[in-house]
């Protein structure tokens, strides 16, 4: 016989008091996919700002700090797995509330599809080389990659966990080595021509040449840290869901940001800012900088670091379907989608369907846009950076006006509860505003649509396509409730768990 500690009342039937604010964390981290992020962004931003790079992942890190504490006061409040969703349902009402949650589902959709075709192209980079620039190859190994992963989601959070802290430690130890083997190269005069020591001048907020290039990087920066709200998603699932999820995603911000401050400092000494061979100013690294710097650095144990890529992108897709499909189970349950995503498998005590079909609906889109052309999956990835923005300013924005009463009752409210999430949400409002106007430009990413760029039209238009959605799903019978106001709003109890009992569980795993 065995125990375990399963939450009651008027939850969803989700496994409650399954993750500590350790487990949640590391599911935070992974969800950012830190070894990727930085392989596949930094090279960009060092082009775009050259010595200014770290100083632009600082600055970029201040947003997602300040909607960390949004989060986090709205979670203490209302610890519901809808998370932005239910947030601004309360705050402003069920259409900007179904909005909000119609942009995580899209964000997280377009990141699987690029995710599972990078876990495919260094699976084949690892195994056998030639077949990495096969197209039907790797898409079919990315969408194995996203089933196994739907799979594993499906059978539990447990499960989950177990397996991302394997695959989080391993690109953690790739990092460490990437930093120390770096240092070691620079500081003994080891390290190839054109390195340079570390300089204060890196961390320079007024040392951008220009304001274009300035935004430009702290956008491509922004999208390194997305992910760390996973931890929210899980609150439910998370003992003392009201302060550990609000924890682990504070903590996740703060870790990000010295994990990519630190790797940048050590690429850029070791290899330089030149325009030439390793340098990080080389256009041709821009795509992969551990790749280009990989041999060199790490020798025979080269392989380590397109592991690592590969762990990050695939640990990735797991947790990026955990948060949407528990999105949309809380959508479902206030019947604001259809009553079948509210299933929750009685044994694993998951979001059945929503995580299946969440894995469905990312297999069609990353086969759909790679039959298309992989310029549009390309431009779908570039989109990404307006969906972000797009429900973390909602959030920030619903956690003002939803404490509108108590804002100044208290220092502490007055700070975590207005200031931080407000200018949080205006620098998102700002980055989403600026990079849509710059998306309209033909010349930005790989097509045009409509003599537009095309990342315009798929980023804009994955958002117009929810708002005709949730128009033509409000002419529905279910959904009357939801958009009436009266299935979820300010005075509405959420169905979180509010108590704990002990069940006790057979070696056979019956009750």
């Amino acid at each position: 016989m065995s125990t375990q500690t399963q939450g009651t009342g008027e939850g969803k039937g989700l496994a409650t008091g399954t993750l500590g604010l350790w487990g949640s964390t590391v599911i935070g981290l992974a969800s950012t996919a830190p070894v990727y992020s930085l392989a596949a962004t930094l090279g960009f931003v060092v082009i775009t700002v050259g010595a200014q790079a770290p100083i632009a992942f600082v600055i970029a890190f201040v947003p997602m700090l300040l909607i960390a504490f949004a989060y986090r006061e709205l979670n203490r409040d209302v610890p519901d797995c809808g998370t932005t969703f239910t947030w601004a349902t309360k705050a402003f009402g069920p259409w900007v509330g179904w909005l909000g949650g119609w942009g995580v589902a899209v964000a997280g959709t377009i990141v699987l599809a690029n995710l599972a075709q990078i876990g495919g192209i260094y699976f084949w980079l690892l195994v056998a080389p030639d077949l990495a620039e096969n197209v039907f190859v790797v898409t079919l190994t990315g969408v194995i990659f996203i089933a196994l992963m739907s799979w594993i989601s499906y059978r539990g959070l447990e499960v989950g966990e177990r397996l991302q802290n394997i695959l989080l430690g391993v690109q953690y130890l790739a990092l460490a080595l990437f930093v120390i083997f770096a240092s070691i190269a620079v500081f003994t005069g080891t390290a190839p021509e054109g390195s340079t020591t570390p300089d204060w001048s890196w961390f320079n907020p007024l040392g951008f040449e220009s304001f274009d290039g300035f935004v430009e990087a702290v956008l491509l920066a922004l999208f390194i840290y997305w992910g760390w709200d996973t931890c929210l998603a899980l609150n439910e699932e998370t003992k003392d869901p009201k302060r550990i999820p609000g924890r682990a995603a504070v903590l996740t911000t703060l870790i990000l940001l010295i994990t990519y401050v630190g790797v940048t400092v050590a690429a850029m000494s070791y290899a330089g800012l030149g325009d030439t061979g390793m340098g990080l100013g080389n256009e041709g690294n821009a795509d992969d900088v551990f790749f280009a710097l990989k041999d060199a650095l790490f020798g025979p144990w080269a392989w380590l670091l397109v592991v690592a890529v590969m762990i990050s992108a695939v640990s990735s897709t797991q947790t990026t379907i955990l948060p949407t499909a528990r999105g949309t189970l809380a959508m479902a349950v206030y019947k604001a989608l259809p009553k079948k995503f509210a299933t929750v498998h009685p044994r694993y005590h998951t979001p059945s369907f929503s995580t299946l079909l969440m894995g469905f609906v990312a297999i069609v889109f990353y086969v759909g846009m790679t039959l298309i052309s992989d310029n549009i999956l390309q431009d779908t990835v570039l989109s990404l950076g307006l969906a972000i923005a797009f429900y973390y300013a909602i959030t920030g924005f619903a956690c003002v006006w939803y404490f509108r009463k108590t804002l100044f009752q208290s220092w502490a409210n007055f700070w975590n509860r207005l200031v931080f999430p407000l200018v949080g949400a205006v620098l998102l409002t700002f980055a989403f505003v600026y990079s849509a106007i710059d998306m309209l430009d033909p010349e930005y990413g790989y097509t045009v649509l409509f003599g537009v760029g095309g990342v315009f039209v798929v980023g804009v238009g994955s958002l117009v396509l929810g708002a005709v959605l949730m128009v033509v799903y409000s002419f529905f019978p279910r959904s009357k409730p939801f958009f009436r106001g009266e299935s979820l709003n300010r005075d509405t109890e959420v169905l979180v768990p509010e108590d704990e009992q002990v069940i006790i569980r057979s070696v056979d795993g019956g009750v």
